[in-house]
C-alpha cells in the first residue's frame, strides 16, 4: 500500500530517537479519533474500531512566512498570570497571537480555509467551535468538513490534485504518505517557532518528514493507564500501585480472594486485536527501553528479538494468566470475543478491578459513573519496571498539515500552536494537547487532568503508538491478526516470527 512505501520515510522522523522529557514543567485522543488504528475509539465515536483523520485544499510549497522565527519568540512573550494547576505561565499568548497573526498576515478578512478531518459527531462540532477566536482575530471563514473515511479520501484527493487547505492527520505514516505525494506544504517558520516554544522536540519530530518540518502537533491521547474503581480500592484495602511489581502482587492478592484482579476486550471489527499492540508496546518501553523500543518501529530490532520476546512472555503473564482474567466475561479465550469498549465495563459491576486502556476509554464506561480520584472510576499510570527510563508514556496525537502556503492557511496553522487555542479548545471540549502553556484548570475532566499530569512530568519520557509508526502490513495488519491468535492459543515463537515476516521488503 502507499502506507507501507511512505514507511520508509519514517526513517527521517528523529524523534523516534528523542526523548519528551515533559511538558509543563520541562510535556494522549486518538483523542477525537484516537490518532491510529490504535486508537479505536474516539469520544463520540466509541464503537469505531478505525481511526480517522483530516486534510484541507489546494496544492503548493510553502514559503516561509516574511517575518520569519524571530517574530514569534519576540511578541509571543507571556503575559499570562501563573497557574497552581501545572502548564508552564510563561507561555501564555492570550493577549499577543492575534497580533501576531495580524502582523504577519495582514488582509486575509473574507478569506475562506478549508479543514478536513476524520473527527465527525459531537466531537467535531467542538473542534469546529475551537476555531472561532480565529475568526474573529482575522475576519476569515473556517470551513469544517469531517469524514470518517478521511484517511484514505485525503490521499485519494491529494494524489488528484485536489487536497483540501488543512488536513488534521492522525498518524506519522499517514502523514509521510501524503508527503510522498508532492502536495503537501512546508510549514512557515513562525510556525516551527511556536512549535519549538511550546511542545518537547519529539513531538516536532513526528510531524517531520526526511527533514522537513511539516506538520504541527495539535491534541494528545494517553495511553498509559490502568482504569479501576476508587470505591472499590477503598472498600477493599487496596491501595494504587506505583510500580509494576507492586501492580502484579497486587494481582496475586485480588486473585488469592478467588477474584479475577484483571479484564479486557480486544475485539474490534476489522481491527481486532489493536489493544494487544498497546500492552506489547507499553512493556516494551518499560522493560526495554525507548532506545529499543525506537530501533523495534524501524525493525532494526525484529519481533522475535530477546528483548521484544521477553516483553510479550511478560504481557502473557498477565493477558494469558487463568487466574488474573476475565474477570465477569469469562476465560483467557475471552478477551478476544469481547468489544474493546466493553473490556473494562465488569469493573462497574464489582467482578474486575483493573482495565488497561487509553485516557479516551472514558467514553466508554455506562450510567454516567463519578469518574474522579475518589469516585465510583478512575485511572492510575500504568507503573513503572524499574528508575532506568523515567516515566516512559505511550501517547498518541494529532498534526495539522497543510496543502498549499496561501496566508489565510498559513494563519491557521499558527493559530493552531498557539497556547491560546490549546487552552480555549481544552474549556469546551474532553480533549486535551501536549502544548506546555495548556494549564490544568482549564481541562475539563479529572481523567484528562491526570493525562496533563503525565504529560508535564518532568520525569516524563513519551513515545508515539508503535503500531501507527509501521508499514500498515504490520502495524494495521499481521500485528493485530497474530496477537489475537496469542490470545486465543498460539505460542510466543509463531506469534513473533509471523508478524516480522509480514514486514515488507522495501
Amino acid at each position: 500500500t502507499s502506507a507501507s512505501k511512505a514507511m520508509a520515510t519514517i526513517a527521517g522522523i528523529g524523534a523516534m530517537a528523542l526523548v519528551i522529557t515533559a511538558c509543563g514543567s520541562s510535556t494522549t485522543a486518538t483523542t477525537s479519533t484516537p490518532s491510529s488504528s490504535n486508537a479505536a475509539a474516539s469520544s463520540s465515536d466509541t464503537a469505531s474500531a478505525s481511526s480517522s483523520a483530516a486534510s484541507g485544499s489546494d496544492t503548493g510549497s510553502a514559503s516561509a512566512s516574511a517575518s520569519g522565527t524571530a517574530s514569534a519568540s519576540a511578541s509571543d512573550s507571556a503575559t499570562g498570570s501563573s497557574s497552581a494547576g501545572g502548564g508552564d505561565a510563561a507561555l501564555n499568548d492570550d493577549a499577543t497571537y492575534c497580533d501576531v497573526i495580524k502582523k504577519n498576515w495582514p488582509d486575509i478578512t473574507g478569506k475562506s480555509v478549508g479543514v478536513y478531518a476524520g473527527i465527525t459527531s459531537t466531537e467535531g462540532d467542538l473542534l469546529n467551535k475551537s476555531f472561532a477566536d480565529f475568526q474573529t482575530c482575522t475576519g476569515a471563514t473556517v470551513k469544517y468538513t469531517a469524514d470518517k473515511g478521511f484517511e484514505q479520501q485525503v490521499v485519494v484527493q491529494a494524489k488528484s490534485g485536489n487536497p483540501p487547505d488543512i488536513g488534521v492527520v492522525p498518524q506519522p505514516g499517514l502523514l509521510a504518505t501524503l508527503v510522498s505525494t508532492g502536495k503537501v506544504a512546508k510549514a512557515p517558520d513562525l510556525v516551527a517557532a511556536n512549535v519549538d516554544k511550546y511542545w518537547d522536540k519529539a513531538w516536532k519530530g513526528y510531524g517531520t518528514v526526511n527533514g522537513t518540518f511539516y506538520a504541527a502537533p495539535m491534541r494528545a491521547s494517553v495511553k498509559s493507564l490502568v482504569w479501576y474503581s476508587p470505591k472499590m480500592f477503598k472498600a477493599k484495602g487496596y491501595q494504587v500501585p506505583t510500580t509494576w511489581d507492586d501492580m502484579i502482587k497486587l494481582s496475586d492478592t485480588i486473585a488469592a480472594t478467588g477474584d479475577k484482579p484483571w479484564c479486557a476486550g480486544i475485539e474490534s471489527g476489522t481491527a481486532t486485536g489493536w489493544p494487544t499492540t498497546d500492552w506489547l508496546e507499553e512493556v516494551v518501553l518499560r522493560q526495554a527501553g525507548p532506545d529499543v523500543y525506537d530501533q523495534w518501529i524501524k525493525h532494526d530490532v525484529k519481533f522475535a528479538d530477546a528483548p521484544i520476546a521477553k516483553a510479550l512472555a511478560t504481557v502473557g503473564t498477565v493477558l494469558k494468566n487463568d487466574k488474573y482474567v476475565n474477570g465477569g466475561i469469562g476465560d483467557v479465550s475471552s478477551i478476544a470475543k469481547t468489544a474493546f469498549a466493553e473490556g473494562g465495563l465488569p469493573i462497574q459491576s464489582g467482578k474486575c478491578y483493573m482495565h488497561a486502556q487509553a485516557s479516551f476509554y472514558a467514553a466508554n464506561w455506562k450510567n454516567n459513573p463519578d469518574i474522579s480520584e475518589n469516585g465510583d472510576i478512575y485511572a492510575f499510570y500504568e507503573p513503572t519496571m524499574g528508575d532506568a527510563f523515567g516515566k516512559p508514556v505511550e501517547v498518541g496525537g494529532e498534526f495539522v498539515t497543510a496543502f498549499n502556503n496561501r496566508p489565510e492557511v498559513q494563519a491557521f496553522q499558527y493559530f493552531m500552536t498557539t497556547s491560546h487555542w490549546a487552552n480555549e479548545q481544552a474549556k469546551i471540549s474532553p480533549q486535551i494537547s501536549a502544548n506546555k502553556g495548556l494549564r490544568i484548570e482549564n481541562v475539563k475532566s479529572p481523567i484528562n487532568q491526570l493525562s496533563v499530569k503525565i504529560l508535564q512530568d518532568p520525569k516524563s519520557v513519551s513515545r508515539f503508538d508503535a503500531s501507527d509508526l509501521r508499514p500498515a502490513a504490520v502495524g494495521s495488519g499481521a500485528e493485530w491478526q497474530q496477537l489475537t491468535a496469542w490470545i486465543t492459543g498460539q505460542d510466543d515463537k509463531t506469534t513473533l516470527s509471523s508478524i516480522d515476516a509480514a514486514w515488507p521488503a522495501s
